[in-house]
């Protein structure tokens, strides 16, 4: 018991210039976490009655998820975020063995078609929510360290094409094309960042856009996710219902909204409601002028994670800051994108907001970390 006191002293100890986090990014933090509750709770509470006889058994779930996110998030945010560079190796390593468990009978858990969860002690734990975070983590750990070679397609280019290649592969298997997709992008903002060569970054695009390409064109149901997205009326009832449940659910908002609690896609005609489809009642109940103030909380979160990331003075500080904050705006483009079909739907859930234990912890997780770094920005 004392090692561990020791050694938790040890990697909380602060380094020189260390001073208050940034109180604007907390704030914005707590009002996501508060208003995600509230709206899962009216988004929630019909499904969760008729399968649980317990209108509020997802806001019950989600509440416990997010003491213990936030138990985390108080843990990281003490935490000197240079102790992650040090083991970023080891905490990708882990996320990876995470996500070969999922494969092995007794300890894989099955929600709908796929196969992205662990089940351990009556637990489930996705894994794939934490490889973000592990990810990004280890890619700025490694570009600092390559920072002089970082030109170098042989340092660069070939190794991060492997290790993405493995967590590809992993997470097409399960499937978790969603995830999947947030990695790969918040991966090519963080490696642009670094200052690659600019026929280095296309290579990485064309490269992820042939692999995104090979999927959708070998896999039918990812193929019809693009067809619904360009014409929701080719399978309305069927291939496309939700999308067109969502479109009904943001259309009948209007500018102000039905009123918190009183919307009828939740009873039953939209499915997801307390997970990735969450967003529809929530422009239906609160409208869109309301609903375009909390997409702004998101665009003001990333705001605040560039500040933070143009003002620390290491590199690695610098580059997990802007992954962190790009991994949650891109997941926010891809799931409210998909609601109103203006990308295909991915199945990724809403930050601080949709129904998910694992989501909802990685998050806070990410929060801490980036809340620990902006207390060695320069002062704003």
């Amino acid at each position: 018991m004392l090692g561990l006191k020791n050694f938790f002293k040890k990697i909380t100890k602060e380094g020189k210039g260390a001073h208050k986090p940034d109180k604007p990014l907390i704030i914005a933090v707590i009002i996501a976490l508060v208003f995600g509750l509230l709206m899962l709770a009216s988004a929630s509470a019909v499904v969760a009655y008729i399968k649980f006889e317990n209108s509020y058994y997802y806001l019950e779930k989600q509440l416990l998820f997010t003491l213990v996110g936030l138990f985390f998030l108080f843990i990281f945010s003490k935490i000197n975020y240079r102790f992650w560079r040090k083991n970023a190796l080891y905490f990708l390593l882990g996320s990876i063995v995470f996500l070969i468990l999922v494969f092995i009978p007794g300890l894989r858990a099955n929600y709908g078609s796929a196969s992205s969860w662990i089940e351990i002690f009556g637990f489930s734990l996705q894994p794939s929510e934490f490889v973000k975070l592990s990810f990004l983590i280890y890619l700025a750990a490694w570009l600092e360290a390559k920072q002089s070679q970082v030109k170098d397609a042989h340092q660069v280019f070939w190794p991060f094409l492997i290790i993405l290649g493995v967590i590809a592969f992993l997470m097409y298997k399960q499937p978790d094309l969603g995830t999947l997709s947030i990695i790969a992008f918040s991966s090519l903002v963080v490696i642009f960042v670094s200052g690659v060569k600019k026929r280095l970054l296309i290579g990485f695009v064309i490269v992820i856009a042939l692999l995104g390409y090979g999927i959708v064109s070998t896999n039918e149901y990812q193929a019809n996710r693009f067809k619904c997205m360009q014409d929701p009326s080719f399978s309305p009832r069927y291939i496309c219902y939700q999308i067109n449940q969502s479109l009904i659910a943001v259309g009948s908002g209007g500018l102000e909204g039905r009123g918190l609690g009183e919307s009828r896609q939740k009873f039953l005609y939209l499915p997801e409601v307390s997970a990735d489809a969450i967003f529809p009642i929530i422009s239906e109940e609160i409208g869109f002028i309301f609903s375009l103030l909390f997409i702004s909380l998101f665009i003001f979160i990333f705001y605040r994670g560039i500040i933070i990331s143009k003002k620390i003075d290491d590199n690695f500080g610098s580059l997990l800051s802007l992954g962190i904050v790009t991994w949650i705006i891109i997941q926010v483009f891809l799931n409210i994108g998909g609601m109103i079909a203006l990308v295909p739907m991915t199945g990724v859930p809403l930050p601080f907001v949709s129904a998910g234990g694992s989501s909802i912890i990685a998050l806070l997780m990410a929060m801490g970390i980036l809340i620990n770094i902006s207390k060695y920005a320069r002062d704003r």
